[in-house]
C-alpha cells in the first residue's frame, strides 16, 4: 500500500483501456546509463544541470529520491521551522492528493478560505486539471501566505520555465524525473529552496537523505542530456492526445499538463469511475482529489485515442440515463 490514488491505478491495472497513469512510462523510453556513466556520475553534477534548468545557485538544489518525498521533506521543514503560526494551508481543490494529505498528517488545516496562512500549495500545472494559472491568478493564490510549494512534477509539459526563476521569498519548488521522461525507474526528485532559507534547510535534508543510488543520478544526467529528443517524441503523442480529447469533447479546455479533469453534468465522479471499471476503463475518480464532481483522464499513452473512445462510450450512457 502506498496512497489510496497509486493504490487505485495500481489495483485496477488489468484494465484494457488504460487513462489512469499521468506519466509517460510505456510511452517512451529514456536512454539507459552505461557502466562508466554510473561510475562516473556525480550528484554534483546532477545539481549544476537541474540549476542552470531553473536558473538559480546549485546551492538551493536538494536531491530526494522523488517528488513526493520532496514536498514531504518541505512541507515538515516548514512544520519544525514555523512553529507558533496559523496552523491554516491553502489548498484549491481538486488538487494532488499526497500534497495535502502530507500537510493534513503534519498538523496543517486545508482550507480554501482567502486571508492569511502558514503555508499555500499547489501543483503547476495543475494535477488533476492540467492547467497553468496566469500569473494574476498565482498572485491571488499566494496572498497572505508566509510560504508557498509548488509541485512542478508536469512543468516541462508546458515548456514553461519554473517559478523558482523569480527568487521570491517564501516559494518553495519540487520536480521529478518519473512522468515527463517516463522514468520511474530513476529514484530522483529535487527541491529548490529559497535563498534565504537554504543553509537551514540543507542541515535538515541532511538529517533526511543519504546520497542517491548512483545509477539513478546516472540515469537522470543522461535524461536531461536527451531532453530534445525526449521533448519531441512526448509533444507528438501529447498534441495528438489533445486533438483526440477536443474531437471527443469539443467543449473541453486544453491543458497544458498531461491530464484533464472531467465533470459530466448531474453525474458524481465516483459513479462514472465505477461505470468505466464495468467496462475495462481506468480512470481516476475525483473524490481522490478532494473533488467528487469529476474524473481525471491521462493523456501520456498512445492508445489514448481508443481508450478515450471507450470512456466516451460509458460517459454518453451515464449522462442519458
Amino acid at each position: 500500500m502506498r496512497f489510496p490514488l497509486a493504490d487505485w491505478i495500481d489495483d485496477h491495472s488489468e484494465c484494457r483501456h488504460r487513462l489512469g497513469s499521468s506519466g509517460m512510462e510505456g510511452a517512451v523510453r529514456h536512454p539507459l546509463p552505461t557502466r562508466r556513466q554510473v561510475r562516473e556520475a556525480s550528484e554534483d553534477s546532477l545539481r549544476a544541470l537541474l540549476a542552470r534548468d531553473h536558473r538559480v545557485d546549485p546551492r538551493r538544489i536538494f536531491l530526494t529520491p522523488g517528488a513526493t518525498e520532496a514536498n514531504a521533506s518541505i512541507l515538515l521543514f516548514l512544520a519544525r521551522h514555523r512553529l507558533g503560526g496559523s496552523r491554516r494551508c491553502r489548498v484549491r481543490y481538486p488538487e494532488y492528493p499526497p500534497i495535502f494529505d502530507t500537510a493534513r498528517s503534519l498538523g496543517w488545516v486545508p482550507t480554501e478560505k482567502a486571508g492569511d496562512v502558514t503555508i499555500a500549495i499547489t501543483s503547476l500545472p495543475r494535477n488533476p486539471e492540467g492547467d497553468l494559472w496566469p500569473r494574476s491568478e498565482l498572485e491571488d493564490w499566494i496572498e497572505g501566505a508566509k510560504d508557498w510549494v509548488v509541485d512542478e512534477t508536469f512543468r516541462e509539459f508546458s515548456g514553461q520555465p519554473s517559478l523558482s526563476v523569480r527568487n521570491r521569498p517564501g516559494c518553495w519548488v519540487s520536480g521529478t524525473f518519473t512522468k515527463f521522461y517516463a522514468a520511474d525507474d530513476l529514484r530522483v526528485g529535487w527541491v529548490v529552496a529559497p535563498e534565504d532559507e537554504r543553509e537551514k534547510f540543507s542541515r535538515f535534508h541532511g538529517l533526511l537523505y543519504d546520497s542517491l543510488p548512483r545509477y539513478s543520478v546516472a540515469g537522470a544526467l543522461e535524461c536531461l542530456r536527451a531532453r530534445a529528443t525526449i521533448r519531441r517524441e512526448v509533444t507528438a503523442i501529447v498534441r495528438s492526445n489533445l486533438a483526440a480529447l477536443r474531437t471527443g469533447l469539443p467543449d473541453a479546455h486544453s491543458p497544458v499538463g498531461p491530464t484533464y479533469f472531467d465533470r459530466v453534468p448531474n453525474v458524481d465522479g465516483d459513479t462514472l469511475a465505477r461505470r468505466c471499471l464495468a467496462a475495462s476503463v481506468l480512470v481516476c475518480p475525483g473524490s481522490l482529489f478532494g473533488d467528487p464532481t469529476g474524473v481525471r483522464i491521462c493523456l501520456t499513452q498512445r492508445s489514448f485515442p481508443k481508450d478515450f473512445a471507450a470512456y466516451l462510450a460509458v460517459r454518453r450512457r451515464l449522462a442519458h440515463q
